[in-house]
């Protein structure tokens, strides 16, 4: 049985999660060395290294090394495991590159990438009935997960077709809801995400016309952490790189130990291994730190998020701003992109550098 839970949620609680960023301010991290924090997650298969890690006792390991006591605690809902990451109550959390500038960063809430998971690598598709080329997709109704990297992912594969935004109406439709609204015959098309696009294609007449591999590195996957914390307790983000590479490293291999830990996960995302599998062949882990090191590094990144940015922007998702450049972000190097005296969101690669280094 295939649990359909994913990355994205609906667009009201995005916009709700917006207010409250905005008209109250999440409680101060403490600015003193702590030990012990807690880590929010959700279900996608680029994330489930995570709560395998605190099964196999991977996190403990790491985190007995540095002195410190990591939870890593499950969230069912992906939008609220950001939102209580915003109000303070997770030190850092899994999160798409584009949530975490609408929701954290946008609200005012100062948030350092630490690492770069993977990307969706066709994990994200657009759905057709009746057509298999995406300018059939003019003048339909399409349902999604209204501002999310869905909408992203239509606004992009649209301009690859030289369509406008205004070629197609969105109907907003919950994650909880997709497979069974693209059933209906009056549904022709949508945007989804896996488990559920993959259900959703074997659906009569239905043929996938474009995916995230026609934008790969622009819906990536990250562990975030609170920037105050992270500075004030340097250890939890060595912790958490030496959890993730070991862990990663572990699931890549192909005997038994490693097809038995992609199992464990497969399970505790409520799917079989072999769905499980299938999913990480649509998942382009950065398994190697270098290779990490080397994406946040790149100017392809400061590309993507000037789209993700300007799209968000567009949509209203930085709340009250003028311009899309009022949420200033930077970049290794000390490159910045946006407004760079109100910076809230920040890739930090020394981690990872660390971890490539072989100096955790």
């Amino acid at each position: 049985m295939i649990k359909l839970v994913g990355r994205v949620g609906t667009s009201l609680l995005i916009a709700g999660s917006l207010a409250l960023a905005s008209c109250s301010k999440a409680p101060d991290p403490a600015t003193t060395p702590r030990t012990e924090f807690s880590i929010g997650w959700s279900i996608y298969a680029g994330w489930m290294p995570w709560p395998y890690a605190q099964q196999a006792g991977i996190v403990k390991k790491w985190a007995d090394k540095y002195g410190i006591k990591i939870n890593v605690v499950q969230v069912n809902d992906y939008v609220e495991s950001i939102n209580q990451y915003t109000a303070g109550k997770f030190d850092g959390v899994t999160v798409t590159n584009m949530d975490a500038l609408t929701i954290p960063a946008a609200g005012g809430k100062d948030t350092s990438a630490i690492i770069v998971g993977d990307y969706s690598n066709g994990n994200d598709g657009i759905l057709l009935k009746g057509a298999d080329n995406l300018a059939a997709i003019k003048g339909r109704q399409v349902y999604l997960v209204e501002l999310s990297v869905s909408h992203y992912l239509l606004a992009r594969g649209l301009e690859t077709a030289g369509l406008k935004p205004t070629d197609v109406k969105t109907v907003n439709t919950s994650d909880a809801d997709i497979v069974g609204a693209f059933s209906s015959p009056d549904a022709s098309a949508a945007v989804a995400w896996n488990p559920q696009l993959s259900v959703m294609k074997g659906q009569a007449g239905a043929k996938e016309v474009f995916n995230s591999s026609q934008i790969p590195g622009e819906i990536l996957d990250l562990m975030v952490v609170d920037t105050a914390t992270l500075k004030a307790n340097p250890n939890l983000g060595k912790a958490l790189a030496g959890i993730w590479y070991e862990t990663v490293a572990l699931m890549q291999r192909q005997d038994a130990q490693g097809k038995e830990a992609r199992a464990a996960m497969a399970k505790l995302a409520g799917t079989s291994p072999e769905e499980f599998d299938k999913q990480l062949s649509t998942t382009f882990l950065y398994a190697e730190p270098k290779a990490a090191v080397a994406a946040a590094a790149s100017p392809a990144l400061i590309k993507t998020m000037t789209l993700v940015r300007d799209f968000s922007f567009s949509k209203g998702l930085f709340k009250g701003a003028a311009s899309a450049d009022a949420v200033g972000m930077a970049f290794p190097g000390g490159k910045t992109l946006g407004n760079p005296q109100a910076v809230t969101f920040r890739f930090d690669d020394s981690f990872m550098t660390l971890a490539a280094d072989g100096k955790l």
